[in-house]
């Protein structure tokens, strides 16, 4: 958004601040005046820069992904084993969760093709550092990247009425237990699990 002067991006990052907030806390069927009364902007300026709530949802969805996207590349660019590089992937975004509002509440399902590559990109990267994993014997050849993108999202959560610094050690907590889990050695087998590309449409 280079072509905007700097009050209208300092509005539009509120909105999207608000937004965020919002569609963690309500849903994203959250009212617009709600969104525009919380980033303390006047309704018609979200609608300038946000023309309807599709348009909202979709450019919290972009960044959520892109935000995901960058931790992905900057875990792996760490170095490190596979192991090393989702425990890195794992902390960042449990940091960055703030910004990850659209994948980790589950909807609705946002098809803008932008969106939509942003998700093939990530799955890819993701199956490539477990392929890693599986050549390396310390990981386990049942796990996909949506089990990874799910657990990711599940430690993220936000926990009610839990202070932010005890969330985060929490989720600390749960990354190394579900890392501990992706070992080979002892595993059980895995439930069955829906064909989740299916219901995203990246089939």
């Amino acid at each position: 958004m280079t072509g905007l002067r700097a009050d209208a991006r300092r509005n539009r990052e509120k909105i999207l601040a608000a937004a965020r907030e919002l569609f963690r806390e309500q849903g994203t069927a959250v009212a617009l005046d709600d969104i525009a009364r919380r980033a303390e902007v006047g309704i018609g300026t979200l609608y300038r820069r946000f023309p309807d709530r599709d348009a909202l949802i979709t450019d919290v969805a972009l960044e959520g992904f892109e935000t995901g996207l960058a931790a992905l590349e900057a875990a792996r660019a760490a170095g490190g084993g596979p192991v090393a590089v989702l425990d890195e992937l794992f902390r960042r975004v449990v940091e960055q969760r703030d910004r990850l509002v659209m994948p980790l509440i589950g909807g609705p399902v946002v098809r803008d093709p932008r969106v939509r590559g942003l998700q093939r990109t990530i799955l890819g990267a993701l199956e490539e550092v477990l392929a890693e994993g599986r050549a390396a014997g310390v990981m386990r050849a049942d796990v996909t990247a949506f089990d990874l993108i799910g657990a990711a999202a599940m430690a993220c959560r936000p926990m009610p009425h839990l202070p932010r610094e005890a969330a985060g050690a929490l989720a600390a907590r749960h990354v190394a237990v579900y890392l501990h889990g992706l070992r080979p050695q002892g595993a059980l087998a895995l439930p069955d699990m829906v064909e989740v590309g299916e219901y995203l449409g990246l089939d």
